[in-house]
C-alpha cells in the first residue's frame, strides 16, 4: 500500500555503518525466549520467530532469529528445506520490531507495505538436526520522519546460519497513526473478517501444501494468456489470520503469488526462490479477487493480483526444484 507523504517530511539517507554486535542471543547459551507478540504484530505465540536485538549503529541492527524444524503452515519442502516463506515472515516481521524497540512507534500505529522483495539460497535451507538460529544483518537505508515520528521505513537484511547466508531481503513500509489509519480507511476500518470459499479449489499438491486448509487458488474462467484463479480463504486460518483486520493480510497475497507459481510449474517439489513485490492497494474482504499467472522465464512467475478492476500487487516469483520428496509421496 503507497501513500503520499506531505512535504514536510523530513527523508533521511542514513549512511551504512559497522559495529560490535552486545546481542545476548549471540552468546553461547543466550537463547531463552522469543520477542513480545506485540511487537512483530503477531497474536500467536508460536508465530514469532525473533528472539533479540542489538543496535550497534545508528541505522544498522543485529536481529536474532530462529527457525523451527516443522511448522504447521511453513512445511518442510520435500521433508528437506526450510519453506522460503518462512524466511519471508521472518524478514517481515524485522520491520514491526524494530519500528517498536528502536523507533519508538507506539502499539496500535499500522504498517503499510508498499514492497517486500527476498531472495534465498537454497542450499543453505537444509534443516539440519536442531533448529536453525540465524543472524539477521539490518541496515535501514532510508527513514522519513515528522519531527521524531517516524513516517516511513526502507531496510535491508541478511541473513545468515553461522557464516552461511541464507537469504537477503529488502522491504518497504509507511506508518499510519491510529487516527491517520481511519481517515485512510473511513468505511472499512471497523469491518470483520470475511471468509470467501468459491468452490473447485485446487487440490493441494498443485500448489505445494498438505492440507486443503492451506489452499488459496480456486479454479476461475481464464482471461488472456496464462492463468487465472480466484483468491480463496478462510479467516479461522490460524497462520494467514493470526489476527482479526479489517482487509487481506499482504501474506496472504504473497502466499497466493507462491501457489500461483507453483502451479505454472510442472515439478513436485518447487521452492519459491526469490519474490519481489509491490502493493498498490488494500485487497478488501467481500469482493472477488483474481489471480492471475504467467511464465515470464524457464524459472520465473509473474503474478498480480486484481480486485474490482484494479489492481492491488504484483510479484516476480523465482522458482527452483527440490530433488528429494518426503516420505510416504510421490510425484
Amino acid at each position: 500500500m503507497i501513500t503520499t507523504l506531505e512535504p514536510t517530511d523530513v527523508l533521511t539517507k542514513l549512511p551504512s555503518s559497522t559495529g560490535d554486535c552486545r546481542c545476548p542471543d549471540r552468546q553461547e547459551g543466550g537463547l531463552t525466549t522469543t520477542v513480545p507478540r506485540e511487537l512483530v504484530h503477531r497474536a500467536a505465540l508460536a508465530e514469532v520467530f525473533l528472539t533479540g536485538m542489538c543496535r550497534p549503529a545508528e541505522d544498522r541492527f543485529h536481529v536474532t532469529a530462529q527457525l523451527p524444524r516443522g511448522h504447521s503452515f511453513f512445511a518442510p519442502i520435500a521433508g528437506t528445506h526450510y519453506d522460503p516463506m518462512l524466511i519471508c515472515e521472518t524478514i517481515r516481521q524485522v520491520g514491526s520490531y524494530v519500528a517498536h524497540e528502536a523507533f519508538e512507534v507506539p502499539l496500535g500505529h499500522q504498517f503499510l507495505l508498499w514492497g517486500l522483495d527476498y531472495t534465498a539460497t537454497p542450499e543453505n535451507l537444509v534443516i539440519g538436526d536442531a533448529p536453525a538460529n540465524l543472524d539477521l544483518d539490518v541496515v535501514c537505508t532510508e527513514v522519513r520522519r515528522r519531527g521524531t515520528q517516524l513516517q516511513a521505513l526502507r531496510y535491508q537484511v541478511t541473513m545468515r546460519h553461522g557464516n552461511a547466508v541464507v537469504a537477503t531481503g529488502d522491504v518497504g513500509y509507511n506508518v499510519a497513526s491510529p487516527a491517520v489509519y481511519r481517515r485512510l480507511r473511513a468505511g472499512q476500518v471497523d469491518r470483520r473478517p470475511e471468509p470467501s470459499l468459491p468452490a473447485n479449489a485446487l487440490q493441494p499438491a498443485q500448489v505445494g501444501r498438505f492440507s486443503p486448509f492451506d489452499v488459496v487458488l480456486a479454479a476461475a474462467p481464464q482471461r488472456g494468456t496464462g492463468s487465472t484463479w480466484q483468491l480463496r480463504y478462510d479467516t479461522r486460518h490460524p497462520v494467514l489470520f493470526d489476527h482479526p483486520g479489517d482487509h487481506l493480510p499482504g501474506m496472504v497475497l504473497l502466499e497466493a503469488a507462491r501457489q500461483a507459481a507453483v502451479a505454472l510449474t510442472a515439478a513436485p517439489a518447487v521452492m519459491p526462490v526469490s519474490v519481489s513485490s509491490t502493493y498498490q492497494r488494500y485487497a478488501e474482504f467481500g469482493a472477488p479477487v483474481w489471480i492471475h499467472a504467467e511464465r515470464t522465464g524457464p524459472a520465473t512467475v509473474k503474478v498480480t493480483g486484481t480486485q474490482n478492476g484494479e489492481e492491488v500487487f504484483e510479484a516476480l516469483v523465482g522458482t527452483g526444484v527440490v530433488d528429494a520428496l518426503p516420505y510416504g509421496m510421490t510425484a
